[in-house]
């Protein structure tokens, strides 16, 4: 092998320390103490030596691999390898992914409706959207995605991944997904539409028993939640609440934090803990409790993740509420957006989220105090266990005119066994409250 001389290795360590330097333009700290103590808390500098080792690579790799590939895309590269290796949320944001992320925080664009992680190489669904394609096309939860459009995905990123899974609204893409149980691949051809996912749903149950459905924390969940109560409780006392976080992938943690403090009078909600100050963060009540210490029973199951697992795990640690179905996803880590330039950025992984009694969530979960399973119902029934628009306060009917859903209570044994469960459950404990209270009194 040729030899290179040392001033080719110095071109080549400034090219890469000036592309470097380039991509994280404006993303130097600003704060000295933030600065400062992220100084004392870092491993030893990376030695001379070792980044000698790094620059050679770099140089072989440009010169010699078998297809030409510029300098940019090399380094591009070589950052998202080892942000990849971190954990299955850390990533690096090239325009595209960093475009699109912007546009899943607006709650609106052209796709499946799919929330997605990694797992060894292939694609997990953490949960389908509420009323999305997915949904409809029956994805569950804990579905491991292997092909799109009879291609496989091993060796992709999930940026990759999900910049497939998306597209113009009308156009139809295959989707092949291995299921525990099932001993064959399953395929499910789904059209893509514009998702547009609704935040927050309510209806009455019974008479004195509501129900609240968060499909997603976004940055108006909390006042959303708060004015679900106040239609409830305009109809009659409240006897009951059910908080339904089943499928939630969660969103944003103020948004999370405030749903929490609805319920909380007083005390600690949540808190972050990390390397730096600012990633180490405490969030109490504010001491309202605006249902006036209504029973509530939360439903959860293994596509509760993040933020839904936040507001579980308070109401479950402050004794506030009974949380019903299956065990978290176990999302418990707080990511954040650097930008490198105004076209791209890293997504990073600076913090853990830990309930009030200090559990951490990361990769454990909310157990639930009452362990229910998800019935096994057919198609047809699937399609029953939906909010749709009859079911929401006041919606309008095709003339225009006020209409009223057509939900039966006796329905839910046969189409949502765990909500069936959960208001069976408040109807019981009134019941008991009820006849404590008689006893009391003779």
């Amino acid at each position: 092998m040729k030899t290179r001389p040392f001033g080719h290795f110095l071109a080549v360590s400034c090219k890469v320390l000036f592309l470097m330097f380039a991509l994280s333009a404006g993303a130097a700290e600003t704060e000295a103490d933030a600065q400062t103590e992220a100084d004392q808390n870092l491993p030893p500098r990376l030695p001379l030596n070792d980044l000698r080792v790094f620059v050679q690579a770099f140089d072989q790799v440009s010169d010699a691999y078998v297809e030409e590939i510029d300098d940019r895309t090399l380094l591009e590269n070589a950052i998202r390898g080892m942000l990849s290796q971190l954990d299955p949320h850390s990533a690096y944001l090239d325009q595209k992914s960093f475009d699109r992320l912007q546009e899943t925080t607006t709650g609106k664009y052209g796709g499946l409706g799919l929330e997605v992680d990694m797992t060894d190489g292939f694609v997990r669904v953490i949960s389908p959207m509420d009323d999305t394609p997915a949904e409809g096309a029956g994805i569950l939860p804990g579905d491991i995605i292997i092909k799109l459009d009879d291609k496989p995905l091993k060796g992709q990123s999930l940026a990759e991944s999900i910049s497939v899974m998306r597209g113009e609204p009308g156009t139809e893409i295959m989707i092949t997904v291995l299921r525990d149980g099932v001993p064959q691949p399953i395929d499910f051809d789904v059209t893509r539409e514009v998702i547009s996912v609704a935040s927050v749903r309510d209806r009455m149950l019974d008479t004195g028993y509501g129900y609240i459905r968060i499909a997603q924390f976004h940055t108006e969940t909390g006042p959303e939640v708060g004015k679900a109560i106040d239609r409830m409780r305009e109809e009659g006392p409240l006897l009951g609440l059910v908080l339904d976080l089943r499928n939630n992938p969660g969103g944003v943690l103020q948004s999370a934090v405030a749903v929490a403090d609805l319920f909380i009078e007083d005390g600690l909600l949540v808190y972050t803990s990390g390397r730096l100050e600012n990633a180490r963060q405490e969030f109490r009540a504010t001491g309202q409790d605006v249902t006036a210490n209504v029973p509530i029973v939360v439903l959860v199951n293994e596509g509760s993740a993040s933020a839904s697992e936040i507001v579980a795990g308070a109401l479950q640690d402050h004794d506030r509420a009974v949380v019903m179905g299956n065990r978290t996803f176990g999302k418990g880590s707080v990511q954040t957006i650097l930008p490198l330039n105004e076209k791209k950025a890293i997504k990073l992984t600076t913090a853990l989220y830990f309930t009030p009694s200090g559990r951490s969530i990361q990769a454990e979960g909310i157990s639930p105090d009452i362990r229910v399973d998800r019935s096994q119902v057919t198609r047809l029934e699937r399609s029953r266990l939906r909010v749709r628009e009859s079911d929401l306060h006041n919606h309008l009917n095709q003339s225009g005119e006020e209409g009223s859903s057509d939900y039966n209570v006796e329905d839910l044994a046969l189409t949502d066994f765990q909500l069936n469960e959960a208001l069976t459950l408040l109807r019981g404990y009134n019941i008991l409250a009820d006849s404590n209270t008689g006893s009391e009194q003779n």
